[in-house]
């Protein structure tokens, strides 16, 4: 993933040290909902407060220590251990608190001193990054130092994770990405995003039985395939900063689909097959909702 944060529609921010002067957007306001209000820990709405120095610090969960969430700590810790699933550490931010980073963007200036611009206006926005494959991902950090480490100008805003997903899904994100920059960073891929926005268990695709049934459905259609078996995607790991492995937390691609194919298809023929299965694949609802990234693999059927 990319590092630098950009205001999702906005060029980059420059600390300015002035207070912004308009509410929060609603699409944040309606994040913030139920997660602690749209004021901090004393009460104190967020709209008209300096971004700058200390105030930037302050979060709206009482008595939080801006620590990592243990259930989440563990789940990875499990995961790195090799006796862990990627879906307990996604299970595992059901319950838990994140920090979503929020920075002060200029909205309008005014002409100053001496023909100089002055701040007239300023905003506040969620942070979106860019992912390598372009797609929009949103950061959101499991401990208010690993945001301070990444964004020192961002302001912690703490919401439950399923508030961050959904915010994420209404900012356009397909990807949620969980400590960036940080020893271990975690990917929580769309079809787990969009699960956990609306606080339902979910199931990785390759481990999805009806999502592999009813992908040998749809190869009904064509005689050449004797069979479909899903895996883990290439892109289903992840690697930490130390260089170690993790089953699980990685970008993508997600879904490998391997094709059992009869002898006597020429490289057109194979050609037109994968082209036409990717076809009814993406009509197909349940493959719509389930897969979030896919990588087709070609083998032999045993006759």
């Amino acid at each position: 993933m990319s590092h630098e944060a950009q205001p999702s529609g906005s060029p980059a921010p420059e600390a300015t040290g002035r207070p912004p002067h308009r509410a929060l957007p609603g699409h944040i306001a309606a994040a913030l909902a139920g997660a602690g209000g749209v004021g901090d820990s004393a009460g104190q709405p967020w709209s008209g407060r300096d971004l700058s120095g200390d105030a930037a610090k302050i979060h709206n969960f009482e008595d939080d220590d801006g620590m990592a969430d243990a259930g989440y700590l563990a789940a990875v810790g499990a995961l790195l251990a090799g006796e862990g699933t990627e879906a307990g550490v996604v299970a595992s931010l059901a319950t838990a608190r994140v920090f979503v980073p929020v920075v002060a963007q200029l909205a309008e200036e005014a002409e100053g001193v001496d023909g100089l611009h002055a701040d007239k206006q300023a905003d506040m926005a969620l942070v979106t990054l860019t992912a390598p494959d372009g797609r929009t991902a949103m950061p959101a950090f499991t401990s208010a130092a690993a945001l301070e480490a990444w964004h020192p100008d961002a302001r912690p805003v703490a919401v439950y994770a399923a508030r961050a997903a959904l915010s994420a899904v209404s900012e356009g994100a397909q990807l949620l990405v969980l400590d960036p920059g940080s020893d271990v960073t975690f990917v929580v891929r769309r079809p787990a995003m969009w699960s956990l926005a609306q606080q339902r268990d979910w199931t990785p695709s390759y481990l999805d039985d009806e999502l592999e049934s009813a992908l040998n459905s749809l190869a009904g259609a064509y005689p050449a395939v004797r069979r479909i078996a899903v895996q883990p995607g290439s892109g289903v790991a992840a690697r930490t900063a130390d260089g170690s492995t993790m089953a699980g937390g990685g970008p993508g691609p997600e879904l490998r689909v391997v094709l059992y194919l009869e002898d006597g298809l020429d490289a057109a023929g194979v050609q037109d097959l994968v082209s036409g299965l990717n076809g009814r694949w993406a009509q197909n609802e349940l493959f719509a909702e389930r897969v979030d990234s896919i990588e087709v693999s070609l083998q032999r059927a045993a006759q």
